[in-house]
């Protein structure tokens, strides 16, 4: 007998702009019958409506480790770091564990779940080597990273943040 993939979906977080519209993403999951769990790195508090996602979601937005006398979280099924910012997709790359998020993004390739990272840098961030060799090192360990020329910078004249590519690149 095999088990079916989880259909929890964690939508973890970063503060950058686009944060403050994440909702659109746990909508557009929800209506493809995702179970969301989001998910904010400690500075993206202060960019999301936390009572809002809160309602939407029916759980509390996760930011930091469980107590020990608190229940284990489902596993999540997949993972969408949107938007992903500079420091998040380097620590990522290396392994960096400092947070929850980043806790769950260092495990998340070695138990074989699914990651879509949309990252949100300006064309000066996106274009140094230690966010291109952090790229190369994730996409290495099958992480699925949505980046390109003048894709989904913070640059003015910049396209919406596709939130709905997260889930294309899902397959869902």
């Amino acid at each position: 007998m095999t088990e079916s993939p989880s259909k929890e979906l964690y939508i973890i977080v970063c503060a950058a702009g686009p944060a403050a519209d994440a909702g659109r993403l746990v909508a557009m999951a929800q209506e493809r019958g995702w179970i969301v769990q989001v998910v904010a790195t400690p500075p993206a508090l202060d960019f999301i409506d936390v009572p809002a996602l809160e309602r939407q979601t029916g759980r509390p937005v996760r930011s930091r480790y469980r107590k020990p006398d608190e229940p284990k979280p489902p596993r999540a099924g997949a993972i969408v770091v949107a938007p992903a910012t500079y420091n998040t997709v380097n620590k990522f790359a290396q392994g960096i564990a400092d947070t929850y998020a980043l806790g769950l993004l260092a495990e998340a390739p070695g138990l074989g779940i699914p990651v879509v990272v949309l990252p949100f840098v300006n064309n000066a961030l996106a274009a140094r080597r230690p966010f291109l060799r952090s790229i190369d090192l994730l996409r290495g360990e099958g992480v699925r990273v949505v980046l390109g020329p003048g894709q989904f910078a913070d640059e003015p004249g910049s396209a919406p943040f596709p939130w709905g590519r997260a889930l294309a690149e899902l397959g869902g």
